[in-house]
């Protein structure tokens, strides 16, 4: 299957922002190396800017966005920036176009620091990247904005309300990806209180009915997503697939498809350098079928005994280009 392929979630970032000696060319190194998402036919990548909720968070941040400037500058014959024209054209594209988003708005705002600072910070990273596709306000714990999904009863704080307020009409979505169910549902809720102009997304969630993990979407949330028309990118790490059973990657495609999801479901495999995890239990993070980003056109090849022509070019790129070909203009 030669379609061009968008992804909507890896870390190469904090890849090339923490570890020595770091380059995006290093296919040994992370499963989405350049030379990685050249063979799996990758035409837009969008790049996480991941932070812990910690001191020095935003200083992370920072520097994860001069890693994606230079990445940019040091190789043009490989990737580019991408914009709205770049994606509307994306059959044509040779490069890979690449994005930034933020995972965990502790990148945005410390935790003691006025919440006036998160804004400031969000305009320099988008002055130094561009653009940034989405914000995910938390990740696995809780922080200022609200809770993470690990998190129990714990929804969006008053930080969490007045960042949603600033980033409306900013063309930036915000992503359920890592919220816990209290904090998505007062994103929702908050949303369309005050009529704001945000798109809801989830950039690299699978679905809680075929894997029942908290990392994963409920069908309320799911639904929802797709009733606003935005996107759910199926992530390929195995916690959040199935344990033991690689071709459960296969049902969660599917069962976004039956949800109603054939305009929504996209890829968001949440490929990230692994080799200085702490925990042995996590090992292996992705089974061989989607062990790295050379693997999308053998799964869009496997899937295509299910879904058909048109399905399968819009899991590919159709439904994102449809968005951000859109938001992007």
């Amino acid at each position: 299957m030669k379609f061009p392929i968008v992804d909507t979630h890896c870390d190469l970032l904090s890849y090339l922002a923490k570890i020595p000696g770091a380059s995006p060319l290093k296919s040994e190194d992370i499963a989405c190396a350049v030379p990685l998402l050249e063979s799996g036919h990758v035409r837009l990548q969008i790049c996480a800017i991941y932070t812990d909720v910690k001191p020095g968070s935003m200083d992370l941040a920072t520097k994860q966005a001069y890693a994606y400037r230079e990445m940019l500058m040091k190789y043009p014959k490989n990737v580019c920036q991408a914009d709205g024209e770049f994606v509307r054209n994306l059959e044509m594209q040779e490069k890979i176009g690449l994005v930034t988003a933020v995972e965990n708005a502790a990148g945005l705002a410390e935790e003691g620091v006025p919440i006036g600072k998160a804004f400031e910070q969000l305009d320099l990273i988008l002055k130094l990247t561009k653009r940034i596709a989405y914000i995910s306000l938390t990740h696995h714990t809780e922080n200022r904005f609200g809770g993470g999904n690990y998190t129990e009863k714990i929804g969006l704080r008053d930080d969490g309300k007045k960042l949603l307020d600033y980033i409306s009409g900013k063309k930036i979505a915000i992503d359920l990806s890592h919220t816990s169910d209290w904090l998505a549902e007062g994103i929702l809720d908050h949303v369309d209180s005050l009529s704001l102009d945000i798109p809801v997304i989830a950039s690299h969630s699978n679905f809680r009915k075929i894997w029942d993990h908290k990392r994963n979407l409920n069908d309320e949330f799911a639904k929802e997503i797709i009733r606003r028309k935005g996107i759910i990118g199926i992530n390929f790490l195995r916690a959040f697939l199935d344990d033991k059973h690689p071709e459960r990657i296969f049902e969660h495609f599917l069962y976004g498809f039956d949800l109603g999801g054939e305009e929504n479901i996209c890829f968001g495999a949440d490929f990230f350098y692994t080799k200085d995890f702490p925990d042995p239990k996590r090992f292996p993070f992705y089974f061989p079928i989607v062990e790295d980003a050379s693997k999308y056109p053998a799964i869009l090849e496997t899937l295509s005994k299910s879904l058909s022509a048109s399905q399968l070019e819009k899991l590919a790129f159709k439904n994102c280009q449809r968005l951000f070909g859109r938001l992007w203009d």
